[in-house]
């Protein structure tokens, strides 16, 4: 236990590594305000926790002028693996525990009050990892673009499958087989084939090489979902990288040439969609239950996040309060079509100032 300042006042503070058990005590004095935090260019740079992440949670954890824990949820477009292993991967990395219930992943959406299609076509992700993560959401007939490949290599003859094909796929025949939606859920690994496939599918209205569908006929429609609309993010690489967004970009840019205007099937998910920051404030609602038994009337929840485009658009949508930082997409300076509530260096001085600024307004 150590000692350090708050502004004008002076806290005990203590990092509990305990954020998987918290002690349930009702209390009609609550904190003011919930936090969500992204994660790559917030929290992480790569695998590497950015300086200030520590300290900002003790101030979170209790070190701050309320004296009370803050709830808080990690609110990420990343994805590719289930919450439970994120949640085991981010303990590790930022030095404390997490729950798993404070990991909302671009497809977190689908774990809950979803409505499940008999057969659908998951991309994106190493080999069937997005399979096996989306069949733990309740998803009986799940595919893959490798499962296609099986059925029929010449489905794109440019790919070169792992010799263990065999090993993670499923033999299915895709020319009898309808499937009713696909979901892209992490970055496609092979634009080339999923684009493919993905335009085979549409072009059928689900089946594989089968007749072609009207392109203008709604009913036929097949449900095409993103979960990730980020053009570009922040990894360990100097400049951003392109995100599931451009392969978004990328596909749409395709049909386009070939049918003349985008394709209208598609549904988006992930910030700044309103279904995510629906679904993140519900799991908000959920922690200030678990920590102290009951809820607010209201609170105040401040998102934040290094991309103006996505975590601050999404966040004014729902009418929360956006914090941008510094450490990640956006650089001081860059145009921007979303303004924040507030834009500070990093994650540190974002918290500290949205306590203060709660606490101030109590006072």
């Amino acid at each position: 236990m150590f000692y350090r300042h708050f502004g004008r006042f002076l806290y005990k503070s203590t990092l509990v590594p305990t954020c998987k058990l918290f002690s349930t005590r009702p209390t009609s004095h609550l904190p003011p305000l919930a936090f969500a935090f992204d994660i790559d260019g917030v929290l992480l740079r790569g695998k590497t926790p950015i300086l200030a992440t520590r300290k900002a949670f003790e101030m979170v954890n209790g070190a701050n002028p309320f004296g009370l824990k803050i709830p808080y949820i990690l609110m990420t477009n990343g994805g590719g693996v289930s919450e439970h292993e994120r949640c085991r991967s981010l303990s590790t990395k930022l030095g404390f525990e997490l729950q798993v219930d404070q990991i909302m992943q671009a497809h977190t959406v689908l774990r809950h009050d979803w409505t499940r299609e008999d057969h659908v076509l998951v991309l994106g992700g190493q080999r069937d990892d997005m399979r096996r993560v989306v069949e733990g959401y309740g998803f009986q007939n799940v595919y893959i673009p490798y499962d296609v490949v099986r059925w029929n290599p010449a489905v794109w003859p440019l790919v070169y499958p792992p010799s263990d094909l065999n090993s993670f796929t499923k033999e299915v025949d895709f020319g009898q087989l309808e499937i009713q939606a696909a979901y892209v859920c992490h970055d496609p690994r092979n634009w080339g084939l999923d684009i493919q496939i993905l335009l085979d599918l549409i072009r059928s209205g689900g089946v594989i090489g089968g007749p072609q569908a009207n392109p203008e006929d709604k009913e036929q429609l097949l449900k095409l979902f993103f979960c990730n609309p980020d053009l570009i993010w922040r990894s360990d690489f100097e400049q951003p990288r392109l995100g599931q967004g451009a392969f978004r970009e990328a596909f749409q840019g395709v049909y386009k040439a070939m049918h003349g205007s985008p394709y209208k099937g598609v549904v988006q998910m992930g910030k700044p969609t309103e279904i995510t920051y629906s679904k993140g404030r519900k799991m908000l609602n959920d922690q200030m239950r678990l920590i102290y038994g009951e809820t607010p009337e209201t609170i105040n929840v401040y998102m934040i996040g290094d991309n103006p485009e996505s975590d601050i658009a999404g966040a004014n949508a729902a009418n929360w309060e956006s914090v941008l930082v510094h450490t990640g997409v956006y650089a001081p300076g860059q145009p921007r079509s979303h303004n924040p509530t507030y834009e500070v260096y990093n994650v540190e001085k974002a918290v500290k100032w949205a306590i203060q600024r709660e606490f101030d307004r109590m006072r």
